[in-house]
């Protein structure tokens, strides 16, 4: 079937709540071995179990995927366990939340460390498993900063445009090896991450709601289709898109 993923084994980086989770549970309901990899073993334990309860032989590796030693040690283990990877989800991620001139040079490498460095980590690591299986799917997660700026994110937008040209770049190189490498844009999601902007951005519940034609903000089960798709058979000729996951928010006047 072109969705079923039944036998796939699929990496999700911080998979263990918010859009992660999301995705992974589509992964698993589609049929997939869902490995989490995540740096809290409390909410990593919960993530297995719901995924369990899903049907899939899921198992949570503690790592920190900006970390080079520590992403080898991931990749690693999961072949030892597995003995393949076909799919790749990279969405660890954070941000700070302060105007450019306000930002310290550790809290800028925190989250271009985090967010960028740890995908290109990952999918340098994922490539000859990749290859070896004969072929795979690499899923970035990038946001609406990606196409739009924020006066209070400089260092996220930063990181998630170069989710996108990464994502790009890789498509182009990984094609003859018949891995194809897409950015996932998801708009306003309710999740821990955006908890903290309603807090810190005054107005934003009700500006995000007024603008987007669907009139509400995302759930993280509202990204598991289009995991499920850019993991699948089904997306085997799409590779090097961008596509935004966010009620229309991006498209509206």
């Amino acid at each position: 079937m072109t969705f079923d993923l039944t036998s796939r084994i699929a990496l999700v980086t911080g998979g263990n709540g918010g859009i992660g989770l999301g995705m992974a549970e589509g992964l698993a309901k589609a049929g997939a071995r869902v490995v989490i990899a995540a740096r809290n073993p409390q909410k990593s334990a919960a993530a297995v179990e719901a995924l369990k309860a899903l049907g899939s032989d899921s198992f949570a590796i503690a790592a920190d995927v900006a970390d080079e030693a520590s992403v080898q040690a991931l990749f690693d283990q999961i072949a030892e366990r597995c003995g393949r990877l076909d799919i790749l989800v990279n969405n660890a991620g954070t941000t700070v939340r302060k105007p450019v001139d306000q930002l310290a040079l550790a809290e800028w490498h925190t989250v271009m460390d985090t967010n960028l460095t740890s995908a290109f980590l990952c999918c340098r690591a994922a490539h000859p498993h990749l290859k070896a299986a004969g072929g795979g799917k690499i899923i970035n997660i990038g946001s609406m900063m990606s196409i739009f700026g924020a006066p209070y994110a400089p260092a996220y937008g930063a990181s998630k445009g170069g989710i996108v040209q990464l994502s790009r770049a890789l498509a182009a190189s990984w094609a003859p090896d018949n891995i194809q490498v897409n950015a996932v844009l998801p708009g306003w999601i309710r999740t821990e991450l955006t908890d903290g902007a309603r807090a810190q951005v005054q107005g934003l519940e009700e500006r995000v709601n007024a603008r987007t034609p669907a009139g509400r903000w995302g759930r993280p089960e509202d990204l598991a289709g289009i995991a499920v798709f850019l993991a699948s058979a089904a997306s085997g000729f799409v590779t090097g898109t961008a596509i935004p996951v966010d009620g229309g928010y991006s498209i509206a006047a």
